[in-house]
């Protein structure tokens, strides 16, 4: 346990300043109160959980779930449900209940707050001279700031959002009509995640990608099956595309460019396009210009503990290099704000954070792909057990995917786990302490899973790396290291 320690602050008002109040800000500023800090944090939204809460990850799940419940209730009749027919959405209704899912968690982060006796001021927060941040006009002081500011959708140049046709993940959590027909344009996790609320909603959704294949970071197994069962769903991923132009019409969006893998021209013509080709850190207009802070492109440059060259400013999440993901944001935050209270803490291991993409069907990983293992030199051994094999996921009905196990052969050790499936934004976390407490192969196959459950799928796999599942016919691996 850390001790609290008392402040130390004799000649500034706080111990610790946060500039912005998301994922990664709001849980240093709860963990820097918890030891002993006087804190104050600064956000320019009304209400505090950043772009996560009111613009990302929530409001975006709760439309997730809500018409994954849409597309449950269409098929109710294969279970001899007979609900009658769906004969309308009213996404004012939809939208009524994200927003309050967000009201309520927004309140919640507020109480905290007051629990934890943190200073909260609203209004754009500006680096104005050393530990010294101005909040429309007000000037505050701290012995430490934590920039903590978050990114924004990037958009391209020949693109700009109107939210009338063309829209980032901003502004179509607004729209309020079903458009007939998108192209989505990445297909990354936010560009899947709406393809797939859009499909239910009814919209003729088609997804445009410049890599070779959607979710380019993930393993190359997770992405070929994701790009099948997509196009069975009727939502086209056309990969190895670069768009050149885009002309905005009365009723449609023109958009034309290049096939890189045929050398050829291709054209899309929707209603209206969602951009969704990554997002860029927010480090303009914080008055960072004044300190010449080191950059690693276009991120700002830290050590182990978030620490800029100046000994009194760090910075943390979106806005330094790593996965731009907000679990990550919250584990850097709670390590910055452990070692501005002088306590030892564990730096974050980043080859064991996990990626979770909410489309259905859910993708999740954590640790190596099959490739970056044998980068590195392992001798590889993969175990994989197909959904349809398990009986939990006949049940649900959703039996496309697999679970990945990529293993080093000589020792057992587990080196990742990747999920396209039921669930598997929630099966990762098994896969994630089995990593972070150095578990082997044989351990996790050897550990009683409850059944039927989807957790067996991870068990299943686990014994396909020794060539020897219980429920599937013996097959030898091909992708074993000769």
């Amino acid at each position: 346990m850390f001790r609290k320690r008392p402040s130390m602050s004799a000649d500034y008002p706080f111990d610790v300043l946060v500039l912005g109040g998301g994922p990664g800000g709001y849980v240093a500023a709860i963990r820097a109160a918890q030891l002993g800090l006087s804190t104050v944090i600064v956000e320019k939204d009304s209400s505090l959980g950043g772009t996560c809460l009111h613009r990302g990850c929530i409001p975006t799940k709760a439309l997730l779930h809500y018409t994954e419940t849409l597309e449950r209730l269409a098929h109710a009749a294969d279970y001899g449900l007979n609900i009658g027919s769906l004969e309308s959405i009213d996404m004012s209704k939809m939208h009524a209940s994200k927003n309050k899912v967000v009201k309520k968690m927004a309140t919640g982060i507020g109480g905290l707050m007051k629990k934890n006796e943190i200073t909260v001021k609203t209004g754009h927060g500006k680096l104005v001279a050393e530990r010294t941040v101005e909040v429309d006009g007000e000037r505050i002081q701290a012995r430490n700031v934590i920039l903590a500011t978050g990114s924004k959708p990037a958009v391209l140049p020949f693109l700009k959002p109107d939210g009338k046709r063309v829209f980032t993940s901003d502004e179509i959590l607004q729209l309020e009509t079903i458009p007939k027909s998108m192209v989505v344009l990445g297909a990354g996790a936010v560009g899947l995640e709406f393809a797939c609320v859009y499909k239910a909603l009814g919209t003729e959704v088609e997804v445009v990608e410049m890599a070779d294949r959607p979710l380019p970071l993930e393993d190359e197994d997770i992405s070929k099956e994701l790009k099948r069962v997509y196009k069975k769903r009727g939502i086209p991923i056309h990969c190895s595309v670069k768009l050149e132009d885009a002309k905005i019409k009365k009723s449609s969006v023109k958009l034309t460019g290049k096939d890189l893998a045929k050398d050829s021209k291709v054209e899309f013509e929707p209603e209206v396009v969602l951009t969704a080709v990554g997002r860029l850190a927010v480090v303009e207009e914080i008055g960072l210009e004044l300190f010449q802070l080191e950059r690693e492109g276009r991120f700002l440059k830290v050590n182990q503990a978030y620490q800029t060259r100046l000994s009194w400013l760090y910075a943390i999440g979106d806005i330094v290099p790593g996965p731009q993901l907000a679990h990550v944001a919250s584990a850097e935050g709670i390590v910055c704000a452990e070692g501005i209270a002088g306590h030892h803490t564990h730096p974050i291991n980043y080859k064991k954070i996990p990626s979770a993409t909410y489309c259905r069907p859910e993708v999740a990983s954590v640790g190596l792909t099959e490739a970056q293992a044998r980068d590195e030199g392992f001798a590889v051994a993969v175990g994989t057990f197909p959904w349809a094999a398990l009986g939990k996921a006949s049940i649900l009905g959703e039996t496309d995917g697999m679970v990945k196990i990529v293993a080093d052969e000589k020792y057992g050790e587990l080196l990742g786990v990747h999920i396209i499936g039921p669930h598997a934004t929630d099966l990762i976390a098994e896969a994630c302490v089995a990593l972070q407490c150095e578990a082997t192969v044989e351990e996790l196959f050897r550990t009683v899973h409850a059944h039927p459950t989807l957790p067996e799928g991870l068990m299943e796999a686990a014994h396909g790396v020794f060539e020897q599942p219980i429920h599937l016919p013996p097959q030898r691996s091909k992708r074993r290291a000769k």
